[in-house]
This record gives C-alpha cells, sequence and structure tokens, in this order.
C-alpha cells in the first residue's frame, strides 16, 4: 500500500487583511497576539458578568418597589395572581 503523504497546514492568521504564517511572526508578534487573546476572552466574560448583574439588579429594583407599595395594593396584586 502506498504511503499518502500528508500536507500539514499551518495556521494563518489575517491581520488587517493580510495573511500571516505563525512561522512567518516574531516572538514578539506571537506575544502581542496571545495577550490580544486573552483580553478578548477577558472583555466576553466581564460581559457575561455584566449582563448577570444587571439582570440581578432589575429583579431587586422591582422587588424594592413592591416591597414599597401600601398594604392594600399588596394585597390586590396577590389576589389578582
Amino acid at each position: 500500500m502506498a504511503k499518502k503523504k500528508e500536507k500539514i497546514k499551518e495556521n494563518v492568521i489575517n491581520i488587517d487583511g493580510q495573511e500571516f504564517t505563525e512561522k512567518s511572526l516574531s516572538y514578539s508578534s506571537k506575544y502581542l497576539i496571545a495577550q490580544i487573546k486573552d483580553l478578548e476572552a477577558q472583555q466576553n466574560n466581564l460581559q457575561f458578568q455584566m449582563d448577570q448583574k444587571l439582570a440581578a439588579l432589575s429583579v431587586m429594583r422591582a422587588k424594592l418597589a413592591e416591597s414599597l407599595k401600601p398594604e392594600e395594593m399588596k394585597e390586590d396584586t396577590q389576589e389578582a395572581s
């Protein structure tokens, strides 16, 4: 059986419309790319956390508004539920 040569694809990085192979990048460029990827991951994580905080804040504000209603209004609201 003949051996098939496998082509190993190099990682190609597109920066501002230009393509670079990983081999062609300097250590400094590779380091900066790693920093950018890490910062983007952190940004996504922080946005995820912010979405959670905003949802919780909305619930707490609604509960506060409900707790400040006069008792008659609370009873009417509970009866309607």
